[in-house]
């Protein structure tokens, strides 16, 4: 029996995007396109599932690169987990919080994307967490009933949450811009995903983005690859 899906092409756009680059520790620093991790957060939205894990093949750029810049008020700390936890539990006196605290807020620029258009091919494959009753054919239908219908889990963003993603199926329509600087570009080491599979601190995995023709083609790399 298969544990790979058929690939689906969706499309990814919206008026505003950040995909910070890690590097970059202060400030928010956009790469030029999107990052398979967020690719795939965006595919999540409209069908998880334990039993199944999205996989990004290919990112083709339908609309130019523009940047855009501005300011905005983020916090300097957050709320600890372990906090949280003993806040919850009674173990530990409730300390508040307030984000508009003057000595906890800071104003940082963003180099953020302007009208992102995306056409993202990806595929799943089926988990150890897949039950006797799950198949490839029963999550390939389910993604593009939903998909097709806008039915989602909870509002896909480009990077930031204040950044809404819209996603639907792709038709081919527009193709991908194959000329200028998009014709054949490095991009340099950009963030694949996550390592999740070793236990927190959790590790970054990165590939080299190769843009051909207005194509990245997305390479998974092994645990440990270099970043930045």
């Amino acid at each position: 029996m298969s544990t790979r899906s058929m690939p689906f092409g969706v499309r990814i756009r919206g008026e505003l995007a950040c995909f910070t680059r890690p590097e970059m520790k202060v400030e928010r620093f956009s790469y030029e396109i999107i990052t398979p991790s967020a690719a795939r957060g965006v595919i999540e939205a409209v069908l998880w599932k334990p039993a199944i894990a999205w996989r990004i093949d290919r990112i083709a750029l339908l609309a130019p690169v523009v940047f855009t810049s501005f300011k905005r008020n983020e916090v300097n700390e957050r709320i600890s987990s372990s906090n949280a936890q003993a806040w919850m539990k009674g173990t530990k006196e409730f300390e508040p919080y307030h984000a508009d605290d003057a000595s906890n807020r800071a104003q940082r620029n963003t180099i953020a994307l302007r009208k992102v258009d995306y056409a993202v091919t990806a595929h799943f494959l089926m988990t150890d967490k897949a039950g006797p009753e799950d198949n490839v054919k029963k999550f390939e239908e389910m993604f593009i009933r939903r998909l097709e219908r806008g039915q989602i889990h909870y509002h896909p963003y480009l990077g930031c949450r204040e950044f809404p993603a819209i996603i639907e199926p792709y038709d081919g329509s527009p193709q991908p811009i194959a000329c200028g600087d998009y014709a054949e570009k490095d991009l340099g080491l950009m963030l694949y995903d996550m390592d999740y599979r070793s236990g927190p601190p959790f590790k970054p995995l990165f590939f080299r983005a190769m843009m051909k023709n207005g194509v990245v083609e997305v390479s998974q790399p092994e645990a440990g690859k270099e970043g930045p």
